[in-house]
């Protein structure tokens, strides 16, 4: 299997003291300083392990389900494939007012 890395580069703006601390670091370990900090950065980042307990920004307990979730998720999928069953496009106000006055 292979895989693909994909690098993005970014700026970043740290102080004089701290650059110069992580240069004495990465000295001693016989690296440059750049090289450092980024096996610095990569190890904390393969350590974390991130869980989003509930995506909603409302904090909608609706989404905190995991059944609920789980629907979501199988209804984006089937979307994607074009085989969602029971889509509707509602593309204007008047659109979404006839489809409910149809219910």
């Amino acid at each position: 299997m292979t895989t693909l890395a994909v690098k993005k580069r970014k700026n970043i703006d740290l102080p004089v003291d701290t650059l110069k601390k992580l240069s004495i670091m990465a000295a001693a370990q016989g690296k440059s300083l750049k090289a450092f900090i980024e096996s610095v950065l990569i190890s904390k980042a393969d350590n974390l392990q991130i869980e989003v307990a509930n995506p909603s920004p409302s904090n909608d307990e609706y989404f905190a389900n995991p059944d609920n979730a789980a629907e979501i998720e199988r209804r984006v999928k089937e979307y994607k494939k074009a085989d969602a069953k029971d889509t509707v496009v509602l593309r204007t106000a008047e659109d979404i007012s006839n489809y409910f006055k149809d219910l």
